[in-house]
């Protein structure tokens, strides 16, 4: 059975909770981000590397120090959802993809819904950057931690 830790982290958002399992991160969660998995029976760790490695990366994003934040992470999910996952990490900080320009991007133009649904079902939100992920008109449109969140992360990386 894996291991679950926990950490939650100021953030100029408000608290994000980390999880890590095996070493690596495996959630980042705002406080009420939609979709949370039920964290609130893990204990906070006294001291955990893959946790510590966690913070310092969204710490060095948030200062502006980095544009993305390169976490080893294990996101649990389908091969489906993990393809769109990486997808949304080559979308350089400061630009925005359509949900059918990732679609495009996976080989799948017309899968636009279910890449949709896996974007919706990011465990890692700010280090898998669905934020930068708008409507075909360009609009913000849905993110699990709120829309003027993803707001702020744009405009952050935009600087």
């Amino acid at each position: 059975m894996t291991t679950l830790t926990r950490r939650d982290v100021a953030t100029p958002l408000g608290p994000l909770t980390l999880v890590a399992s095996d070493g690596a991160l495996r959630g980042a969660y705002f406080a009420d981000h939609r979709r949370r998995p039920e964290l609130d029976a893990l204990e906070a760790p006294a001291a955990d590397d893959a946790l510590d490695r966690a913070q310092a990366a969204f710490a060095a994003y948030f200062s502006g120090e980095a544009a993305d934040v390169p976490v080893d992470a294990v996101a649990p999910g389908t091969d489906f959802q993990r393809e769109v996952w990486e997808a949304l990490r080559e979308i350089p900080a400061g630009e925005t993809r359509t949900y059918a320009q990732v679609a495009a991007r996976i080989g799948r133009p017309t899968a636009t819904r279910a890449v949709a649904a896996a974007i919706g079902r990011n465990p890692l939100t700010v280090a898998v950057p669905c934020h930068r992920v708008v409507g075909a008109d360009g609009s913000l449109t849905g993110y699990a931690g709120g829309i003027e969140r993803k707001r702020w992360l744009l405009a952050h990386e935009r600087g």
